[in-house]
């Protein structure tokens, strides 16, 4: 085949996958009721489903620019953007996974497996109980965690699997920002080491949804942010914590490196005086509300990536 016969062909597939992906923006959008939204419906609406310019409003996107994407015009769409219209259409993994593929993008929040999260170390999580224990990766990600973590400053269970990350919680979550004794030296250090480790990572789509995640859902990490304050990461330290249902954890966290220093991470929370210990053991009797739906064990490499 002549490198222009290829030319051709691959800008006919470009021109095939444009208005596949014009065609299934269209088809989520007019499946959608203003009411699953939080729109009002009014009494003159004729669109089936959302209006073009209600799903740009929810994306955070323009209106032209959205409207030229349902026309399969040749324009550039990143990876933030379609993460934001995934969410505003209400995609599930499946539908996700199909619009980043005919958007020929990277998702930053893949339904893969992560590799880190192995059949040996989901069993180590769980026999830690009741010290909470998670693996982290370097973004904050919660990829896999144990009963006594998913109690320890919130009902982690409860959080939608692609918003358990830490430093996200700790600027949006109430529950979680509550069960922090120091919170705002703790976030300050938080947005700094994000800073500092996001340096390795400025063009990577997973980094870049996060932090414009946290800049649009937070006005006090902007602030923080704006700073430009950096940390290092630092070893074990202990920690206090204020649960809703035990009151104040003294615990010595430790962090043991899976990978590189940069990678993913066992995090383990163990009591530091016998106060501490009594309530962990406290906290592991206690029911948990969703007991009979919930696992002992959750992984959220589902909704997050596997990428660190």
């Amino acid at each position: 085949m002549s490198t222009a016969a290829g030319t051709v062909q691959a800008g006919q597939a470009t021109d095939i996958r444009r208005h596949e992906l014009a065609g299934f923006l269209r088809s989520r959008r007019e499946r959608i009721t203003p009411e699953q939204v939080g729109l009002d419906r009014g009494p003159r609406r004729r669109t089936p489903g959302l209006r073009r310019e209600e799903v740009a409003q929810l994306s955070a996107v323009g209106v032209t620019w959205y409207t030229w994407l349902e026309q399969a015009r040749p324009i550039q769409v990143s990876a933030q953007v379609l993460d934001a219209l995934a969410r505003a259409l209400l995609l599930d993994a499946g539908e996700r996974a199909h619009l980043f593929s005919l958007a020929g993008s990277v998702d930053p929040a893949p339904g893969t497996p992560c590799p880190t999260i192995t059949p040996a170390l989901r069993d180590m999580l769980a026999r830690l109980d009741p010290f909470p224990a998670c693996v982290q990766n370097s973004r904050y990600d919660i990829l896999a965690y144990n009963r006594a973590y998913g109690v320890l400053m919130c009902d982690l269970d409860a959080v939608p699997p692609e918003d358990r990350n830490c430093i996200l919680l700790a600027f949006t979550n109430e529950e979680w920002r509550s069960a922090l004794t120091n919170r705002d030296e703790t976030v300050r250090i938080m947005a700094a080491k994000f800073r500092a480790a996001m340096a390795e990572h400025l063009a990577e789509p997973p980094w870049k949804t996060l932090l414009g995640r946290l800049r649009a859902a937070s006005p006090e990490f902007r602030e923080i942010w704006e700073r430009h304050e950096v940390v290092a990461p630092v070893g074990d330290r202990t920690k206090r914590f204020v649960n809703a249902r035990v009151g104040q954890l003294n615990l010595e966290q430790t962090n043991l490196w899976l990978g590189p220093a940069s990678g993913p991470r066992l995090v383990t929370y163990v009591p530091v005086d016998e106060e501490s210990r009594l309530r962990l053991d406290k906290l592991a009797r206690i029911p948990k509300d969703r007991e009979a739906q919930a696992p002992a064990l959750v992984s959220a490499a589902s909704a997050v990536s596997a990428r660190t």
